[in-house]
C-alpha cells in the first residue's frame, strides 16, 4: 500500500532530477553551445551595423543628390524662362514642399509667377457640384464672362474653365479688379486658397498634383483633377508636376489619355530636388520649344529629364 513516506520520496526524487538537470544544462550552455550561441549574436549585431551604416551612406547619398541638383539648376535654367508668366496650380493631395521647389525652380530659370492658386477639398466635394455651377455664373465679369463656359452640369469643369480664363493670357486683356472679383468669389467660401498679388496674363500653366484620393469619392476626385488640369490646357501649354504612384494619379490619368499625352507634358517625381529641376525644364521644353515629353521615372515616361536646349 502506498503511503505518505512514498509520495515524499518520490516527490523528492523529481526535484532532485530537476536540479541535477539545470546544473548539467547550464554547464553544457557555458561551454560550445554558449560560446556558438555568443558568436552568432556578436555576427548579428555586426550585421546590423553594417546595415545601418550602408542605410546612412544612402541617405547621405540622396541628400547629395539633391544638393547636386540644387547646384546645377542654375547652370542649366538660368535665363531659359526670363519674362515669361506662369499661373501654378496646386492640387489638394500636392505637398507645400513640392510647390514651394517647383517656384523655387522656375524663378531661378527667370519665370515670373503671376499667380499660385491651391485647389481646396471642398472643390472636389461631390456635394458642391451645383454651388459650383451657380458660383461660375454669379462670379463672371464683364472681362471675364460666363458665356462660352461648359453647358452642363459639372461644376468642376465650369469652375475651372472660368478660373483658367481669369489666369490666361487672352485678349482682350482681363481687368485687375475683375481678375480680384473672380479669385474672391471662390476663395470666400473656401474653394480656393490665392497666394498674394494675383494677376492675369499667364503665358502657361504648371500644375502640381501628389498621390491620388483614396476616399469613397476617390474615383470622382481624380476625374476632377483630370478636369481642372484640361481646361488650363484648352488653350495655352501645361506641365503636371505630380507623383505617379497609386491608381488613378494624375500622371498615369494624362499619360494613359491619347489625346492628353500629346498635349500635356508631365514629370512624375515632384517630391524630390531632381523633380523640381525637370519641372523646369519641361515647362521650358513646352513653352519656348513648343515640345512635349513624359519625364522621371514611372510608367509612361521616356526619359528622366528633357534634353537641355542647345
Amino acid at each position: 500500500m502506498i503511503n505518505f513516506r512514498y509520495h515524499v520520496v518520490s516527490l523528492t526524487a523529481v526535484f532532485l532530477a530537476l536540479a541535477i538537470g539545470l546544473v548539467v544544462g547550464t554547464a553544457a550552455l557555458n561551454g560550445p553551445v554558449a560560446d556558438s550561441l555568443k558568436d552568432r549574436v556578436d555576427a548579428l549585431s555586426k550585421d546590423n551595423g553594417n546595415y545601418r551604416d550602408q542605410a546612412n551612406q544612402y541617405l547621405e547619398e540622396l541628400n547629395r543628390a539633391q544638393d547636386f541638383a540644387t547646384q546645377l539648376a542654375p547652370t542649366v535654367l538660368s535665363g531659359t524662362l526670363t519674362g515669361r508668366r506662369l499661373a501654378l496650380v496646386v492640387l489638394p493631395s500636392a505637398g507645400d514642399g513640392a510647390a514651394d521647389g517647383v517656384t523655387a525652380m522656375l524663378k531661378t530659370a527667370g519665370a515670373r509667377i503671376t499667380t499660385t492658386l491651391t485647389v481646396q477639398d471642398k472643390f472636389f466635394d461631390p456635394a458642391q457640384e451645383y454651388e459650383l455651377l451657380d458660383l461660375a455664373n454669379q462670379a463672371s465679369a464683364p472681362t471675364v464672362p460666363a458665356a462660352g463656359l461648359p453647358l452642363n452640369s459639372d461644376g468642376v469643369e465650369t469652375s475651372s474653365a472660368l478660373l483658367a480664363l481669369a489666369l490666361l493670357q487672352r485678349s482682350p486683356q482681363v481687368d485687375a479688379e475683375d481678375l480680384t472679383a473672380v479669385l474672391t468669389a471662390y476663395e470666400k467660401p473656401g474653394y480656393i486658397a490665392v497666394g498674394d498679388n494675383p494677376v492675369a496674363g499667364a503665358e502657361a500653366t504648371v500644375v502640381v498634383s501628389g498621390l491620388p484620393p483614396v476616399d469613397s469619392d476617390a474615383a470622382k476626385k481624380s476625374h476632377d483633377a483630370v478636369t481642372v488640369t484640361t481646361q488650363f490646357a484648352k488653350d495655352r501649354p501645361v506641365v503636371v508636376a505630380g507623383n505617379g504612384i497609386g491608381d488613378g494619379n494624375l500622371i498615369s490619368e494624362v499619360r494613359g489619355d491619347p489625346f492628353l499625352v500629346k498635349k500635356i507634358s508631365t514629370v512624375d517625381n515632384v517630391s524630390t530636388e531632381q523633380g523640381h529641376l525637370a519641372t523646369a525644364m519641361t515647362v521650358v521644353q513646352r513653352l519656348v520649344r513648343g515640345k512635349v515629353g513624359q519625364y522621371g521615372l514611372s510608367t509612361g515616361a521616356t526619359s528622366l529629364v528633357p534634353q537641355p536646349a542647345s
